[in-house]
């Protein structure tokens, strides 16, 4: 789960790792990012829900419930909330791959990722709120959720071979996706072509807009203090 790669990667544990991209915002001195890879979206993200009982302008003061797996998508949260809405709830950490429905023990909204959030669908009276919708709906920008980030005293020899064999992965996927999603999804208990798709609705090219994105995130971040706030990506020249 993203947040036990993070921790692999400060620790020195791991040299390069697709992390949460605010990880980066966090480690600017340390590390440095893969060119031309991401995992992100240009609008929903499908992934990454806020399920609630109220309006999300009703929150303020209320109990929000956050993952401990994930880094990116909480901060992404706060920001939306804070600084979009202006609301400041009271937040809550929960293990989302618990039976326990947050919800039920109080909290008015509770933030879930990855195929947990894929596979949720909310009882009556609850709505889902996509983060990636909401992103891009408020700056027109893409959002990286996670960027491969690499620690600086790595071996510079192979970290430029894994950037090209990644680079080379993405026209292989789209090549073999169907196959992959027909492998892959009952491990994640859905049906292969709800994965494909959410596979398709994926962006995995850091190009510019991306960064900007990117960028205007840790910008915001900085603002609710989640990250010192910086102003230039290093991206390796490989």
């Amino acid at each position: 789960m993203p947040s036990r790669l993070n921790a692999a990667l400060a620790s020195g544990a791991i040299d390069v790792a697709p992390c949460s991209s605010i990880e980066f915002a966090r480690h600017a001195d340390e590390y440095s990012i893969l060119p031309g890879l991401a995992i992100g979206s240009a609008g929903a993200v499908q992934s990454i829900l806020l399920e609630s009982t109220v309006p999300l302008d009703e929150l303020d003061g209320a109990t929000v419930a956050i993952p401990t797996a994930s880094a990116t998508s909480v901060v992404l949260l706060r920001v939306l909330l804070e600084l979009r809405t202006g609301v400041r709830p009271r937040y809550q950490w929960f293990d989302q791959a618990g039976d326990d429905d947050p919800l039920t023990d109080g909290a008015a909204a509770a933030l879930r990722i990855g195929d947990i959030a894929l596979r949720r669908i909310p009882p009556p009276g609850r709505t889902a709120t996509d983060l990636g919708a909401e992103w891009w709906d408020w700056t027109g920008l893409p959002f990286a959720f996670a960027v491969w980030q690499v620690r600086r005293d790595a071996d510079a020899a192979e970290t430029s071979r894994l950037a090209g064999l990644l680079r080379e992965s993405l026209p292989w996927f789209e090549t073999h996706a169907a196959d992959l999603a027909t492998r892959y999804a009952p491990g994640f208990g859905l049906a292969s072509d709800r994965l494909l798709r959410y596979w398709h609705s994926l962006r995995f090219d850091l190009d510019l807009p991306m960064q900007q994105g990117l960028l205007h995130f840790y910008d915001l971040a900085s603002r609710i203090d989640e990250a010192p706030r910086i102003t230039s990506l290093d991206i390796l020249d490989l």
